[in-house]
């Protein structure tokens, strides 16, 4: 599988299993990319830092960064892609049920 498509469903596993927003996220991305070898500790701490100081959501700004480094623009916007997808798709569902 190329390591692009590798990135979303990692980052798309993130988005679904994970609760507390982007902090709560931390120690699942840190784990992952640790362990796929994608980020030293230090660069993943420097990722954390830049993720807090640019403007929007620190999950999407993680996974915005970890997968240019990794995958290019492709891979930077199927790492967004997925960490976004799961709760856009359950309030999507939410707003349908509620609407009927």
């Amino acid at each position: 599988m190329r390591k692009e498509w590798t990135l979303f469903l990692t980052f798309l596993k993130i988005g679904a299993f994970t609760f507390g927003g982007g902090y709560g996220m931390v120690s699942l991305v840190r784990e992952t990319v640790i362990s796929n070898g994608w980020l030293t500790e230090s660069e993943f701490l420097n990722f954390i830092a830049v993720s807090e100081s640019t403007p929007g959501p620190l999950a999407v700004n993680m996974a915005t960064f970890i997968g240019s480094t990794q995958g290019g623009i492709l891979g930077s916007f199927l790492a967004t892609l997925g960490v976004v997808l799961p709760s856009f798709v359950i309030i999507l569902l939410i707003a349908a049920v509620l609407k009927t």
